[in-house]
């Protein structure tokens, strides 16, 4: 085996972790054998193992099965290439059935024993060599964003998932406001809200079910369309269902709100590229400005981020370079403004890259697809280092999101709360538009 082992661990307190970790040493090949989670609550460690992908996870069975085996099932459908162990004190075959029914793979009876360990290491060993062999679909998340409104995100995000010409999910993530099935003139029956409902039991067919065709090879993942369903969809919710769209198809295109909220921070996390929309006026270009100091302090990379300019005409007050000198960057691709050919596609609900229209708007969003459909070349150095971060640090980053949605509504400021930032940071933001030399 040329690739370690990692484990996650749900005990039912220290001494299956202490066990665990005591026979694991006591293995000559502990080397190629590491743990990277240990909690005994399932939360977290769901948490954990959708982020961290391990080899195998041992779920320890109590007295009352129940929850543990919901936590079967839940991983077993979010991430079924992670090996489930169960371990049992005293196991009945109505259990062992139950279990194997939730997804599990392998059992291990406790108190551990080492020969039975070596067993269950070497047999889940040959489950992840023959999973590797076979390529497993990951597919590209692209998120459509800007922190002011009326730059045309949602148009972007509807037209762009067309034009890629590849099978791809459109995900409507302004959970409140959302109306993107608008755009196609469609009517959905189903929303995010009934995904994550049902997330302990998903499958292909029932997560086909929950999107809604917008073409054959487009589908559309709704917004809910009650504004109150929007307060039960939690950051890491958002995360487990990109999740599951981007191993069913080749693209993931997100339409995001105008907000840095926790929601819209885990989904910007895992896009694999962000598309950060502006037009060209003073107020869209302070809140790219603004948006781009945030990106920053996340920790994304440059080449994560990608300029658009939106209704982009030759007859505008402000120059495009002077733009571009404020923003510290090129702006590479443009939607031009053709007003009228923009709202009736939309009022007839045809987006327009769906079209055979000869119009420039169509040539540009197409020509847009083309650039998202090419992987850049990351330097190392660029990257966001997520790798180091151990397992209580990725609970907590997931923690946090949630905590800091919920100070949001007590007067703390939640950017402040992500960031900790210092008060000289402050001082680049406060900069106005007029200090600068190319806008005056």
């Amino acid at each position: 085996m040329t690739q370690p082992l990692t484990f996650a661990i749900l005990t039912d307190g220290s001494r299956t972790e202490q066990a665990f970790r005591l026979a694991l040493e006591a293995d000559r090949r502990v080397r190629r054998v590491h743990v990277v989670a240990v909690s005994d609550n399932t939360e977290q460690i769901y948490a954990a193992v959708v982020h961290q992908r391990p080899s195998a996870v041992v779920i320890t069975m109590g007295e009352q099965p129940e929850q543990t085996l919901a936590l079967c099932r839940q991983i077993n459908a979010v991430c079924p290439e992670t090996v489930i162990i169960c371990a049992v004190q005293d196991s009945s075959p109505d259990l062992i059935l139950e279990s194997l029914r939730s997804g599990a793979r392998e059992f291990l009876r406790l108190p551990i024993n080492l020969e039975e360990l070596k067993t269950v290491i070497d047999r889940t060993a040959e489950l992840c060599a023959g999973q590797s062999q076979s390529s497993k679909k990951r597919g590209r998340v692209v998120a459509v964003f800007s922190n002011k409104g009326g730059c045309g995100v949602s148009f972007i995000a509807a037209n762009l998932a067309v034009a890629l010409g590849a099978p791809a999910a459109l995900a409507d993530l302004n959970l409140q406001t959302g109306g993107l099935d608008l755009f196609f003139g469609i009517k959905p029956k189903f929303s995010i809200v009934d995904m994550v409902k049902n997330r302990a039991r998903l499958d292909d067919q029932l997560i086909a079910s929950f999107l809604t065709p917008c073409s054959d090879k487009l589908s559309l993942l709704a917004a809910p369309s009650d504004p109150e369903d929007a307060e039960d969809i939690r950051p890491e919710r958002v995360v487990e269902v990109i999740d599951i769209l981007r191993e069913r198809y080749d693209y993931v295109v997100l339409d995001l709100p105008h907000t840095f909220d926790a929601v819209t921070i885990a989904a910007l996390d895992q896009a694999d590229e962000i598309l950060l929309v502006l037009t060209l006026d003073i107020l869209a270009a302070r809140a790219a400005q603004r948006a781009l100091a945030i990106f920053g302090r996340l920790g994304y990379s440059r080449q994560k981020v990608r300029l658009v300019l939106n209704r982009r005409s030759k007859q505008s007050d402000l120059d495009l370079q002077h733009i571009e000198r404020y923003l510290g960057e090129r702006i590479t691709t443009f939607i031009s403004d053709d007003y009228r050919t923009v709202v009736n596609s939309i009022n007839v609900g045809q987006p327009l890259a769906a079209s055979s229209a000869s119009s420039t708007v169509v040539a540009e969003l197409k020509r847009l697809a083309a650039v998202c459909s090419v992987v850049p070349v990351e330097s190392e150095a660029g990257k966001r280092n997520t790798a180091s971060l151990n397992p209580s640090a990725i609970v907590g980053e997931l923690k946090r999101y949630t905590a800091a949605w919920g100070e949001a509504g007590k007067g703390t400021s939640f950017l402040h709360g992500i960031f900790r930032r210092q008060s000289e940071s402050g001082e680049a933001e406060s900069q106005t538009i007029n200090e600068t030399s190319g806008l005056k």
